[in-house]
């Protein structure tokens, strides 16, 4: 197979290992093409991807930027071939669903969102790997959603990548519970290392400390895009967790014990039901 990728970075690059390891001709682009070209002499990409060689791709993963990807849709959608397989790989999916399914429909070719649930606390080319998705979910965003045939199909293209699960969903339900499970992690996380004391932790901290700040250390630009993209969830998700923080602090100002207790308990209970 043939896969052309637009943005070389954790998630990009971790694809094109991917599917070079599997034995798949690598076609990349970066905005940054020392990128790029390092790529192609670390021997991940076979060929610069341009307007030219997009007619020769089976495969067309876009891992940038939601708005980078919308432009780039707007400006080369001419060029995909129509028996091209197009997938983004952002982290919010209703304005580039929207965009991705009108050109599709205009010139077409097939178009999938698709958000990865895999990544690190640190960004670009250099830091990945060819197993970053190796048994993680993934989310896909068709444009029919009881297209069996069309959802096998992107089983099948995406294997190299190692998915273990995949979710199919809408570009709305998809951001409201990204909201939540992944972009909240992000901002208490980016909050909390502000203390202070965070810089003192050093033989006072453990897991605990470790694993709740891993995600404070991100990429600004991007999460700052993401965020303001969603935010109309993002803000709902905040705002709930601004109330029940009152809730606890109000109980330890005043000293009551059973209060306290009780909202402990019941975090306790709400963990445990996540988990059955």
């Amino acid at each position: 197979m043939r896969v052309g990728i637009v943005g070389l970075g954790l998630i990009g690059g971790s694809a094109a290992k991917a599917f070079k390891v599997a034995g798949h001709t690598v076609y990349g682009y970066d905005i940054d093409l020392t990128i790029t070209e390092y790529a192609q002499l670390e021997g991940t990409v076979d060929f610069k991807l341009h307007r030219d060689n997009f007619a020769e791709c089976e495969l067309i993963l876009l891992a940038a930027t939601p708005k980078a990807v919308i432009s780039f849709l707007h400006e080369n959608s001419s060029h995909f071939p129509k028996s091209a397989l197009v997938i983004d790989l952002c982290g919010t999916k209703q304005k580039v669903c929207e965009v991705g399914f009108a050109m599709a429909q205009k010139y077409g070719f097939t178009f999938v969102g698709a958000h990865p649930m895999a990544g690190l606390q640190y960004s670009g080319y250099k830091h990945s790997r060819a197993t970053l998705f190796n048994g993680a979910s993934v989310i896909l965003v068709p444009p029919v959603h009881d297209d069996i045939a069309l959802l096998d199909r992107v089983k099948q293209t995406l294997e190299p990548l190692g998915f273990k699960k995949y979710v199919v969903t809408t570009a709305e339900h998809h951001d409201k519970m990204i909201a939540y499970t992944s972009q909240m992690c992000h901002v208490v996380s980016n909050a909390f290392i502000k203390s202070p004391t965070a810089q003192q932790h050093k033989g006072y901290s453990a897991g605990s400390f470790r694993d709740f700040t891993r995600v404070s250390r991100l990429n600004e630009k991007m999460w700052t895009e993401l965020f303001m993209e969603n935010r109309e969830h993002l803000l709902n998700e905040l705002n709930l967790l601004i109330n029940y923080l009152h809730e606890y602090r109000d109980a330890i100002e005043t000293g009551n014990d059973e209060m306290l207790c009780n909202l402990l308990r019941d975090g306790r209970i709400a963990k445990e039901q996540t988990e059955k």
